[in-house]
């Protein structure tokens, strides 16, 4: 909280030429609601990681503090020091980190065994099916909240405004860890051996078929590439933790890119829904087409991270304002013309290390439903940051998602926060002492070793 805070006075310094005393603020509320989370972890999963919570107040306190800089940037200037604390971008991102922390202490309440959740794995992928598809079939004035972007991926209703795929991605990766913990057996075993790897017998080929099709659909209808492609990653990655097949991730990529190939061919010759896919893959071959027009967001988000170079303009002294969409799905691009690429790399650092502990929590819990669980969960944060820093960066074209904990969205903090705290319960359960004599778990029960789901097993299953 301490980064925040010199970013946010910083940036009042800049845009202000003084730092005015409100600037605490947001920073004391943040500060005492990280604090309330942290006492609820020590209480409700005493042995859960330690890093995670530090490492997401990091990335969740300089977001505040960047949205509150951007309103600060488009205020009238002699307005700028009347501004409150919490109007604007800034002050609705933080009264979303104050909801979405809540929520998480309410999950770890609530589910006191992580296990427990593969119980209601089918009412989750029906809900998580439900609220994929829900955009897709509202007219575009209730599913479309930026009148530049087709994507269709928002239920607007009387000005409340919410992104189901953000919720729908944990419902359907529960449903994917809880199938492949009774299927694994079955899509492990090989047909044949092929340049020293073992491939699939055909018949097992259906549930990843399945998926795609889904995946597709997402792409052609709602006419987003990131959350079509977080979906089909989300499942052979969980695939390739179960079963330790070098051969499913072949198979994943090549239909994703089979199909985006095949979407994009379409998109060129009969147009329709798939139109909306080549103009997105022609702005990225070539944004300088149309520079003043459909290319104008991917140059500007390529000139700021240009203009900060390698320390960046410093916080207030930047010019993101000029990035469309910067609070949103350019905030990478639009932070990184202010602290630079050391910076960037330093923000990446910090999200890699929550990966890596969701990924050592997914290795030492012992049993296979939590392993694919936190396992799914660590690799859709890695998955997520690469399609949004792909398409910023020019990497990839561009995609409708948001950056986790940075970007502003109150769907978006809220869901990534239960994942959070879903990490932090399944990371409680790894590091729990499995030895009778150790130390009592708080209210008394001793800890011992966790009851097995029926037919999971305890060998580690290498990610």
């Amino acid at each position: 909280m301490l980064v925040s805070a010199a970013y946010a006075a910083t940036a009042e310094a800049n845009l202000l030429d003084t730092v005015t005393f409100d600037f605490w603020v947001p920073i004391v509320s943040l500060t005492a609601v990280f604090l309330a989370i942290h006492v609820v972890v020590r209480f409700l999963a005493p042995y859960a990681d330690p890093v995670l919570i530090p490492a997401v107040a990091l990335i969740n306190g300089l977001g505040v503090a960047f949205l509150r800089r951007l309103d600060l940037s488009k205020a009238n200037p002699d307005e700028r020091a009347d501004l409150t604390m919490f109007s604007g971008t800034g002050g609705r991102q933080l009264a979303w980190t104050l909801l979405s922390v809540a929520l998480a202490a309410g999950l770890l309440v609530l589910i006191r065994d992580h296990r427990a959740i593969s119980r209601y794995a089918y009412t989750l992928v029906l809900a998580g099916i439900v609220l994929v598809i829900t955009p897709a079939l509202l007219p575009a004035k209730y599913s479309q909240v930026n009148p530049e972007s087709d994507a269709k991926l928002w239920i607007s209703v009387g000005g409340f405004t919410i992104q189901p795929g953000e919720f729908a991605k944990l419902a359907l990766l529960v449903f994917f860890a809880y199938y492949l913990v009774r299927k694994r057996e079955v899509l492990s075993l090989a047909s044949r051996r092929f340049l020293g790897i073992d491939f699939p017998r055909g018949r097992d080929l259906g549930p990843v078929i399945v998926v795609w099709l889904i995946s597709l659909a997402v792409l052609v209808f709602q006419k987003d590439l990131g959350t079509s492609l977080l979906y089909f990653g989300m499942f052979v990655v969980t695939l390739y933790i179960a079963t330790e097949r070098v051969s499913w991730l072949i198979i994943g990529l090549l239909l994703f890119f089979g199909g985006a190939v095949l979407a994009w061919y379409l998109g060129s010759t009969i147009g329709g829904p798939f139109a909306s896919f080549y103009t997105r893959v022609d702005i990225w071959l070539d944004p300088y087409g149309d520079p003043y027009g459909t290319g104008w967001q991917t140059l500007q988000g390529l000139l700021g991270l240009g203009t900060g170079g390698l320390f960046g303009t410093g916080p207030g002294a930047g010019q993101p304002t000029e990035i469309p969409e910067v609070h949103t799905d350019f905030v990478f691009a639009g932070l990184g013309e202010e602290i630079g690429l050391f910076g960037l790399s330093a923000l990446l650092v910090v999200y890699l290390l929550i990966i890596e502990r969701g990924l050592r929590a997914a290795l030492a819990v012992r049993d296979s439903f939590g392993k694919l669980l936190a396992g799914g969960l660590s690799f859709t944060v890695c998955l997520q940051l690469f399609v949004i820093i792909g398409g910023v960066s020019g990497l990839i074209p561009l995609t409708g998602q948001t950056t986790p904990f940075l970007s502003a969205g109150g769907s978006s903090l809220m869901a990534n926060w239960l994942l959070v705290a879903a990490l932090l319960r399944i990371s409680d359960a790894a590091r729990r002492p499995v030895d009778s004599a150790s130390p009592a778990r708080p209210g008394g029960a001793p800890a011992g070793p966790p009851p097995q789901l029926h037919g999971a097993t305890t060998e580690v299953i290498r990610p």
